[in-house]
């Protein structure tokens, strides 16, 4: 009886460090990566040949790189997240995964995921994805997120990495339409973060965080955010124009930004903030899966399916 008791004690705390583990990759954060890293192969697989083992293969690598940028930085804003009532229960906040452990963890994550796109994909994919993993852990989360208000912007160049990695590992080059697709989602990241930033204001300001809405008020982040989401829809028309995409990419993406820019163009004060940032938020997750569904949709050719 004390045996099996013993051996059913072994097994809860296992399948209790396997979920420690693998919350410290925001595995949200993952998915909603691969939304855009899908919506990037769907482009490029309108005018390349593509294949599911393809896709697969992509996505897991793009995964295992974002999965190593979360680790390294729940090991870095350990001292923020300890200020931050979302984040004070976080894993290495509360001492239950090793630093030195959590590191190794990342690096293992790093190389399988760079290892995955060298060899299923393309050397130009590794490299890519590479570059955004030094903009996240270096530029973002060591240094700018904790000491400018520019963080968030430097934030969405490697948060539009992801799309752009799908993309390259269908074409192997870099065109109009991927540098579009890049900028695109760089828009679209800065009304994102800026709205989670205002529902979550006071968490911010408590662990000393920069963002905008912190240090030069929620009015200027609004304004910042109207400007961001009239550009975003700007260039995703741009992708029609330049006869990229078709018209059901051009109803549904007219369709996510005209209600994305009114809800941000509403009238916003101390009293709705919260509720309107939260709106937002919402809005932009629509539109980034509205998107990126339809391109899987018109984009993927015959042979594919």
């Amino acid at each position: 009886m004390d045996h099996l008791q013993h051996e059913r004690q072994h097994e809860v705390v296992g399948k209790g460090m396997l979920k420690s583990y693998l919350s410290i990759t925001k595995p949200g954060i993952i998915f909603g990566n691969l939304i855009s890293v899908a919506a990037g192969f769907f482009l490029a697989a309108k005018t390349e040949p593509a294949s599911a083992m393809l896709l697969l293969t992509t996505l897991a690598g793009v995964g295992l790189v974002i999965a190593s940028g979360c680790v390294v930085n729940n090991i870095f804003d350990r001292d923020i997240d300890q200020k931050m009532k979302r984040t004070q229960n976080r894993e290495l906040v509360q001492g239950n995964i090793n630093t030195d452990v959590a590191f190794v963890y990342a690096l293992v994550l790093l190389l399988a995921g760079t290892a995955l796109l060298f060899q299923f994909a393309n050397p130009i994919s590794a490299v890519m994805v590479l570059l955004g993993y030094v903009f996240y852990v270096f530029f973002y989360t060591m240094w700018y997120k904790r000491t400018s208000v520019y963080g968030t912007l430097v934030g969405s160049i490697s948060g539009a990495v992801p799309p752009l990695v799908g993309y390259l590992a269908v074409t192997n080059y870099i065109s109009l339409e991927a540098v579009l697709l890049f900028v695109m989602f760089c828009l679209w990241q800065m009304p994102h973060s800026y709205a989670i930033a205002m529902f979550r204001l006071q968490d911010y300001r408590d662990a000393g965080i920069p963002v905008l809405p912190v240090k030069e008020g929620v009015d200027k982040a609004h304004q910042h955010m109207k400007a961001y989401v009239v550009a975003f829809g700007a260039v995703a028309l741009a992708l029609f124009l330049l006869g990229e995409v078709g018209y059901e990419y051009l109803a549904v993406s007219a369709a996510v930004c005209f209600m994305w820019t009114k809800v941000t163009f509403r009238k916003v004060d101390c009293l709705n903030y919260i509720q309107w940032s939260k709106t937002v938020f919402k809005v932009s997750l629509l539109v980034v899966m509205s998107i990126s569904g339809v391109l899987g949709i018109e984009l993927i050719p015959l042979p594919f399916l």
